[in-house]
């Protein structure tokens, strides 16, 4: 990379390649999850996977739509309310999931590299457009997170990994050509 422009170019790339993977962990483990797993609380005063979907998608409406004019915090959401059982189906949930994330791809496919150094408010706190990036990624990856364990804690024996599985770390690095031997280079 040579300069600036191509630096903003490679980070809004990485920023859009992370929020694109951070969704399909989230997806895999949703499709794992039957309707009734998709509303149903783990504990008292848990969150269902629906309820955090829905409060993703609610962020992810308000923070990214009008990005670069507005404050990220629009007077129309409600966050509360996000966080309370609307009784939607699972076609409702996943229209809703769909339209934050449209959202927020719509607005990140709109940035250009001279954007990146702007300032932007959200909840009147002034952000450069890059942290506001960067907030969003870690909000999202820290509710995605919450979606992973709570869809594994329902399934139970049945869910099926995401990720390497137990016991299978040798095996995935020797398929990978990984050399982990005693003394091997880090």
């Amino acid at each position: 990379m040579s300069n600036s422009n191509d630096l903003g170019l490679l980070y809004l790339e990485t920023a859009r390649s992370k929020f694109i993977r951070t969704k399909a962990l989230a997806e895999r483990a949703i499709e794992q999850l039957d309707n009734a797993e998709l509303v149903k609380a783990p504990a008292p005063g848990s969150n269902s996977v629906a309820i955090t979907m829905k409060h993703i998608a609610g962020n992810q409406l308000s923070r990214w739509t009008d990005f670069l004019t507005t404050d990220g915090e629009k007077s129309w959401r409600h966050r509360d309310q996000e966080f309370e059982d609307a009784g939607w189906s699972r076609v409702e949930i996943m229209a809703h999931w769909e339209k934050g994330w449209a959202a927020l791809f719509e607005a990140l496919d709109g940035l250009t590299p001279d954007d990146l150094e702007k300032h932007i408010t959200i909840r009147s706190e002034p952000l450069t457009v890059m942290w506001a990036i960067e907030r969003q990624i870690s909000h999202y990856a820290y509710h995605v997170g919450q979606i992973v364990y709570v869809a594994r804690m329902l399934k139970g024996v049945d869910w099926e990994t995401l990720s390497i599985a137990r016991g299978s770390s040798g095996a995935y690095n020797d398929a990978m050509g990984h050399d982990t031997s005693e003394g091997a280079e880090p």
